[in-house]
């Protein structure tokens, strides 16, 4: 039996591409004398759907979907995932399910078991977990279908009270197939695999995986499909941030070959080098999906924006591209300097606009309001907020989308200004550390030098007041990041993370600064997700809540 694997960029609610893309897929398939062509977990509608699926007529348009890619699969068989409506009356509505389709009509009917409700998954909301497990027989082999967490099972502490293979195995099964959304974060290729490879050896079969690849708003799907042996040795593992249609033959012994070369890589990529891939593809689909060709953002002369400004040159086009350069009174000849040999090094398009008249005229407004009170965070956030309103306001003007350059540590603390920098219609680096920028940075940096050395070495600052720097306001980076990482990644508590040997007074300063900026971050924009907990959607805190104050 010669198997498929489709490892393809869908988009949420596009039925009339993702059809098409499937169709063209099997088509092709066909076309190579593959006899089963796989395809992702939910392909049909993309993931994730999230409350698109409360639409009876998103259904609808799922099931008719499904009846055009049945239509063309004649002499070759194909497995997609979609959610069906749930025929028990009890329950959930709806199942995700996944369909054999072979000769134009649905073979069988797999539906999900083990629905992941943790970090950005919420999938016991909409679905109804299966309790029925059927192998599928095909060209004289037996298929043990299942469903992205279906395999997920298997580790010391298990989730769920059910093992769907332990079920399946007493069938006799001679092959696993298991197709997924399993989204990108730094450390998940490494856990992916480990989890597949104890599938494989555990119940003796080879296993054929097949995940997304492409990004839905803060999302980003990395690929990566996987083929193991029967004794869980990893034979293939499809490219990283790219879509492919890949080919091997199952013989009747169970053995696994193929003709192209493996793309298995001897070396791991870096963490680093992931999330460069990872926010590349970020950006591109955010714009692409959203019909947008032209970002916007505010060009300082810092580490951050210019992280930013690089990352979206390289995945937008240098040309499209604009950095504008806001400089205020306390703005240094040094940082203007950075700013433009950036825009240089990049060729992206630039503008300048001066706000120390605007924040002046702002200050003048005020004057009668703040008397002779002193210069203090009122006056500095009315630069921040200048900044945003002239962004914005081009972006009104010229169709442009504004890149927040906001990273992590700064969204942690609440180290920014509603409405004023913490604004824009994405943020490429609101789910990376600085310390993982100034890496980021250097790797940018790998071939030549594009981000200007002194942006990189100069000690970081806002420059909303004079002789201003970061470290005035937070404990150095290096320091503090492993702390907020402590806090939000691994959920230790502060006498927990004091234990560790950080200092107490640094430790409670930094977690009594994240829950009271609780209320910054709701109102910012979808963060690009690279790690294992990011701030948004996989993140869910109480604004109000007095624990850890």
């Amino acid at each position: 039996m010669k198997i498929a694997l489709a490892q393809l960029n869908y988009h949420v609610g596009n039925f009339e591409s993702n059809t098409a893309k499937i169709i063209q897929n099997i088509q092709k398939a066909r076309k190579n004398g593959a006899d089963l062509v796989v395809f992702a977990e939910l392909c049909v509608c993309g993931y994730p759907a999230r409350d698109f699926l409360e639409f009876s007529e998103f259904i609808s348009q799922c099931a008719a979907a499904a009846q055009k890619i049945a239509a063309v699969c004649t002499d070759i068989a194909c497995i997609i995932g979609l959610p069906i409506p749930n025929n028990k009356t009890e329950g959930k509505d709806l199942n995700n399910s996944a369909y054999f389709i072979e000769n134009g009509k649905v073979k069988a009917i797999v539906n999900k078991a083990l629905l992941p409700n943790y970090d950005i998954f919420d999938e016991y909301r909409y679905f109804e977990p299966s309790t029925e497990f059927n192998c599928i027989e095909f060209k004289g082999h037996r298929i043990a279908l299942t469903i992205c967490e279906d395999l997920w099972n298997t580790i010391e502490n298990p989730l769920y009270i059910t093992r769907p293979m332990d079920t399946l195995i007493k069938q006799q099964p001679d092959v696993m197939i298991n197709i997924a959304a399993s989204p990108f974060a730094y450390n998940h290729d490494e856990e992916r695999i480990a989890i597949l490879k104890d599938n494989a050896a555990r119940y003796n079969l080879p296993l054929f995986y097949v995940n997304h690849v492409g990004a839905q708003t803060e999302l980003i799907f990395d690929g990566g499909s996987l083929v193991f042996d029967n004794g869980g040795n990893l034979i293939d593992e499809l490219p990283y941030f790219e879509e492919c249609l890949t080919y091997y033959t199952l013989d009747d012994k169970g053995a696994v070959s193929f003709d192209h070369r493996s793309t298995i890589k001897k070396e791991r990529e870096s963490d680093i080098a992931q999330i460069h891939q990872a926010l590349i593809l970020g950006i591109q689909d955010y714009f692409y999906k959203s019909g947008f060709t032209r970002a916007i953002l505010g060009l300082s002369g810092g580490i951050d924006s210019a992280v930013v400004c690089a990352l979206a040159a390289e995945a937008l086009g240098a040309e499209n591209v604009m950095a504008v350069l806001l400089p205020s009174k306390f703005s240094s000849d040094h940082s203007l300097k950075d700013a433009e040999d950036l825009v240089s090094n990049l060729g992206c398009m630039s503008e300048t606009i001066a706000i120390k008249n605007i924040t002046e005229a702002f200050e003048t407004a005020l004057s009668p309001q703040f008397t002779d009170l002193p210069f203090n965070i009122a006056e500095e956030n009315i630069q921040s907020r200048s900044r945003a309103v002239l962004l914005m306001a081009m972006c009104n003007k010229f169709g442009f989308i504004l890149l927040n350059t906001s990273n992590k540590s700064e969204a942690a603390v609440g180290y920014g200004t509603l409405y004023g920098d913490m604004c824009g219609g994405i943020s490429v680096i609101g789910d990376v550390y600085k310390t993982q920028v100034f890496e980021l940075a250097r790797h940018i940096n790998r071939e030549r030098e594009i981000i200007p050395e002194n942006s990189i070495i100069k000690p970081p600052s806002a420059e909303l007041r004079p002789g201003q720097k970061d470290s005035d306001s937070l404990p150095e980076y290096d320091i503090l990041d492993k702390i907020l990482a402590e806090y939000i990644e691994y959920r230790c508590s502060a006498a927990e993370i004091v234990k560790m040997g950080y200092d107490e007074q640094t430790v409670h300063r930094a977690i009594r600064l994240i829950n009271l900026a609780e209320h910054k971050r709701y109102q910012t924009p979808p963060i690009l997700r690279v790690s294992p907990k990011a701030f948004g959607m996989g993140r869910r805190m109480p604004i109000v809540g007095k624990y850890l104050q």
